[in-house]
């Protein structure tokens, strides 16, 4: 009897579980929340460094923020069913903006947006473990780092740095030196000026680059994928393009 009882209770909490997780329906989006909410952060320095977790983030270089101050809108949807309630922070440390979610349990779905507005003449790093990055219009120096998550860039002219641990890179830019490396994913730049330097990398996953019409020095090579390269040559020219990938195609052409 004990034992049917024992049974009988674990099927019945295994059925709750099951109502809960029916329940909650599909993968909350951060886009419902409807009233998000607003900050500002005092900024003291030209440097700023974005330190996210699980957040999708849209980092913009505002002409109209006079202020100083750096603007943050957070946009947060969620619930837990079996754990803590979940928990959005936010807070500044010196040049450090620090955006974390607090999202755990048996049964829990959260999802979280900030955009920061920033004001010009800010060098920008942005370091996220888990999550998409978007930015546009900057001309100061922009370095963006993910552990998991696409980057998305626009409308730069500064010198510009890119990395995911697991995620796909674009950038539509004019910017003079670009950096741009994935360990798993694509990379597609496509340049609106002629670069000083442009070095690239994807270890598994397709690479290319297109450049404005000029001579340029270029290195590209696939361990695994054909290699082709359209712009015209000169190992002695001063713009120098290198595009490589461990398994898939390389493409260094000039834009139509």
């Amino acid at each position: 009897m004990a034992a049917r009882t024992v049974t009988a209770r674990a099927f019945a909490a295994a059925g709750a579980v099951a109502v809960l997780v029916a329940g909650l329906g599909a993968c909350s989006s951060a886009e419902e929340d409807k009233d998000p909410d607003h900050r500002s952060f005092a900024l003291r320095g030209s440097t700023l460094t974005v330190d996210a977790d699980d957040s999708a983030l849209e980092i913009v270089a505002a002409d109209g923020n006079t202020s100083g101050e750096i603007d943050v809108t957070r946009w947060f949807k969620g619930s837990v069913a079996l754990g803590s309630d979940p928990e959005v922070t936010w807070s500044m440390d010196g040049d450090r903006l620090k955006l974390r979610t607090h999202c755990s349990g048996l049964v829990a779905d959260c999802a979280t947006k900030h955009r920061v507005e920033v004001p010009r003449g800010i060098a920008v790093t942005v370091k996220t473990d888990d999550g998409s990055v978007q930015a546009r219009g900057f001309r100061d120096a922009l370095d963006i780092r993910t552990a998991d998550g696409s980057v998305r860039v626009s409308d730069t002219t500064g010198p510009l740095a890119l990395h995911s641990d697991d995620g796909s890179l674009r950038a539509k830019v004019s910017s003079p030196r670009v950096a741009a490396s994935t360990e798993d994913g694509s990379v597609r730049l496509e340049l609106g000026a002629v670069p000083d330097l442009v070095e690239t990398r994807s270890d598994d996953g397709s690479v290319t680059v297109d450049l404005p019409r000029a001579t340029y020095k270029v290195s590209a090579d696939s361990d695994d994928g054909s290699v082709h390269v359209s712009v015209p040559r000169d190992d002695a020219s001063s713009h120098v393009v290198t595009a490589r990938t461990r398994d898939g195609k390389v493409t260094v052409r000039t834009a139509n």
